[in-house]
């Protein structure tokens, strides 16, 4: 074979690569999103830096679990898992300089506490008026004065 024919062949297979990854992801997001109840849900998982280490990603209600899906992942597990009855919402606040860049636009920064530590999660103002009623409407026997603070 013929070096040039060798270099047209490599070259396709490096083409089709990154339109597999893409048409997975967008299969990934798909199946995600089947029953419902998934959002545009940016996490901050490194604080050391003000304003750095978010990353983009889906949220998904499952039960009592707040289910997140990095967005260019294609595992089909979530990255974490927050339960409700562990999960406190603290403050919002909106998106400061590099945190507005790294962010999808439009989006507000929610403030809560685990048992873990502090979480910060970035989402629309829609997707926070679901995630508050999330939280209040907790199953019976719950601790309706846990979230008062919303």
């Amino acid at each position: 074979m013929p070096v040039w024919q060798w270099l047209l062949e490599s070259a396709g297979v490096l083409l089709l690569l990154p339109l597999l990854y893409g048409a997975a992801l967008i299969v990934r997001r798909r199946v995600l999103s089947r029953n419902g109840g998934t959002f545009e849900l940016s996490c901050r998982l490194h604080t050391a830096h003000a304003g750095r280490g978010w990353l983009l990603g889906l949220g998904r209600y499952s039960g009592e679990d707040l289910e997140w899906f990095r967005i260019f992942s294609l595992s089909p597990s979530p990255r974490r898992v927050w339960s409700r009855s562990r999960l406190t919402y603290a403050a919002r606040r909106e998106a400061a300089g590099p945190e507005s860049m790294s962010l999808y636009a439009g989006h507000v920064i929610v403030e809560c506490q685990t048992p873990d530590g502090p979480v910060e999660l970035a989402m629309s103002e829609a997707s926070l008026t679901g995630f508050a009623s999330w939280l209040e409407a907790g199953p019976p026997g719950a601790d309706w004065d846990r979230h008062r603070s919303l």
